[in-house]
């Protein structure tokens, strides 16, 4: 007798950010393979988050602003009318408001939650889901920089439970399964190198707004695209890799690929290189996450082959792009450091983005506000949270100084 088909359910925090709609559009093409029942959205887009609601019949649905719980319930029931719906021919999800949201919704009986919100908001949630025994496909990088400590400790000895979404993260994962860890001599990170490849340290100290969320490959939010630029995220990708797969930093290599279409490589001690290579599309990595170990058949259109490809690879310029070794060092002092290094940035980046800061002075803020930070060997969630508070206001009164106004 054939084996019933088993259906995944999922949770999403973040479903109405980019990852988030890109998961929900996995599932809708794998209607036998995974369900979702429960949501997660940003405050300001609750019509989406309503749509969304009811397109999949989620059991739970929550926003974390307090004030968005009346805004959402109009949104649900208005959008259920618009669709010609009266009372009782839909099921009407229970609906959490609140920071304390997240939580709840994380800790939500299912089988895997993919953590796809922005920022060290995501810790929490993380955190919540492992305690209560769920798989996390976690996208939001912030909770394993910020608190890797406490999310290793919540895995108890199961790192299967906790599965990278980041397309480097997953191509590094596919990978490692073509040899024992003890065999591995090297993992490879590459990067796009972003708009300003090639480019020297005294080249980039006019650039604007425009020219810094301009990037070459990737269509990101403005955030994420500037991290690209100072390659800043390949700095907390590097910080991920060791607490993802237990490699010593000094095992973990950054290279510029301007293609984007090898993720990630593994270099094993007999001189062999395993790559993974696809189009960029993050739907791929979000369908192996849902349903790792397993792959998604067609979660996204192949290479092909039948047409003349190029990749080129180049070292990377530590002295324009200073931030990956400053992740490294950050990474290897351990503690709240990385939190440190995160925080930091989003406030000198939030900086540059207003006009306020230069581009080259991201990176510089960032390593200022680390030389003065006494490292918390093992933090507690809330010394971490105030770590990050600290590093932020420390941020925010190097900006001031500056007193820098940026050509947008």
């Amino acid at each position: 007798m054939s084996q019933p088909r088993v259906v995944r359910e999922v949770v999403l925090l973040g479903s109405t950010g980019s990852i988030g709609t890109q998961a929900i559009d996995v599932v809708r093409r794998n209607p036998d393979k995974f369900r979702v029942v429960g949501l997660l959205g940003g405050g300001g887009r609750v019509d989406l988050l309503a749509q969304q609601a009811l397109d999949l019949g989620v059991e739970v649905v929550g926003v974390a602003a307090a004030s968005a719980a009346q805004d959402l319930q109009i949104a649900f029931y208005a959008e259920a009318s618009k669709r010609g719906f009266r009372r009782g021919e839909f099921a009407v999800p229970k609906i959490l408001a609140g920071p304390e949201a997240a939580i709840e919704i994380a800790a939500w009986p299912c089988d895997v939650v993919l953590n796809g919100v922005t920022g060290s908001v995501g810790l929490a949630p993380t955190l919540s889901a492992l305690a209560a025994g769920r798989t996390v496909a976690l996208a939001n990088k912030e909770s394993l920089v910020a608190g890797g400590p406490l999310v290793l400790d919540a895995l108890d000895g199961d790192p299967d439970r906790l599965i990278p979404v980041d397309s480097e993260h997953s191509a590094l994962a596919q990978c490692l399964r073509g040899g024992r860890r003890e065999e591995v001599r090297k993992l490879v990170l590459t990067a796009s190198g972003g708009p300003f490849r090639g480019k020297r340290r005294e080249e980039l100290a006019a650039v604007t707004r425009e020219q810094a969320l301009a990037h070459p490959t990737w269509d990101m939010g403005p955030f994420v695209t500037i991290n690209s630029a100072t390659l800043m995220n390949k700095g907390l990708e590097l910080i991920e890799a060791h607490l993802f797969f237990g490699v010593p930093y000094d095992d973990i290599a950054v290279v510029v690929h301007p293609q984007s279409l090898v993720h990630s490589m593994v270099e094993f001690y007999d001189g062999s290189t395993i790559a993974q290579v696809s189009p960029p599309d993050m739907r791929l990595p979000i369908a192996l996450a849902l349903g790792w170990p397993d792959r998604v058949p067609e979660a996204q259109r192949p290479m092909d082959w039948t047409t003349a490809q190029t990749m080129t690879f180049f070292p990377l310029d530590d002295e324009a792009f200073p931030s990956v070794g400053l992740a490294r060092d950050s990474g290897k002092r351990g503690g709240t450091a990385p939190a440190v290094f995160n925080a930091a940035n989003e406030e000198a980046v939030g900086a540059f983005l207003a006009g306020k800061l230069p581009f080259v002075r991201i990176v510089d803020i960032v390593a200022e506000v680390l030389s003065e930070h006494e490292v918390i060997a093992k933090p507690t969630l809330e010394e971490v949270y105030a770590t990050e508070r600290e590093a932020r206001a420390a941020a925010g009164r190097l900006i001031e100084r500056e007193g820098t106004v940026v050509s947008r």
